[in-house]
């Protein structure tokens, strides 16, 4: 088998694979200022955790997603198979 990365800009697509794996949309705690809400980042059950991220709604996470023309690269599965959780964000 192998690993197939997928990149989107689908607001759908992106808040279905975040959620089919239980993530939420958060920030970097202390980035934000004023309305912007930061450093964006999902955070995962095991991840950095509220230590060092925040939980933000999804129209904030979105609004500032298209703002700063990113694009979200995920892994659909891992070469062996397993589900993966990698993913990152990068410009369009």
């Amino acid at each position: 088998m192998s690993s197939e990365s997928t990149t989107t800009t689908d607001h759908d697509e992106i808040r279905s694979w975040v959620e089919e794996h239980d993530g939420r949309p958060a920030s970097v705690r202390d980035t934000a200022g004023g309305d912007d809400p930061g450093v964006l980042r999902i955070d995962f059950p095991g991840g950095a955790g509220t230590d060092e991220l925040e939980h933000i709604g999804w129209d904030a996470w979105f609004e500032k997603f298209d703002e700063s023309k990113l694009a979200f690269l995920y892994q659909k599965q891992k070469a062996d198979g397993s589900d993966s959780t990698f993913f990152r964000l990068v410009s369009r």
